[in-house]
């Protein structure tokens, strides 16, 4: 099974960085308000995803980008990807 760390922005230029086994699932329910965290700024775009084959790689992945460690590498990754201007 192969796991996805993706990244979503709002309008706002909100992001949110998450781990799913299907992404098109996970934006929809982010879009339906199933995620309580992403509810209130409504509705999310897709912007960025990499995919891995074990949740272990997909959680390390995830963590680095949401902590300072990875805090450059997601301000590229938004600026090479993110289309909200």
């Amino acid at each position: 099974m192969k796991y996805f760390v993706y990244m979503i922005e709002n309008s706002k230029r909100r992001h949110y960085v998450g781990i799913t086994t299907d992404q098109n699932r996970r934006l929809a329910e982010h879009n339906h308000g199933g995620a309580k965290s992403t509810k209130p700024f409504r509705p999310w775009k897709l912007i960025y995803s990499e995919s891995f084959d074990s949740r272990s790689e997909a959680c390390k992945r995830e963590w680095y980008l949401k902590h300072s460690a990875g805090r450059k590498e997601k301000l590229e990754i938004i600026k090479k990807f993110g289309e909200v201007a």
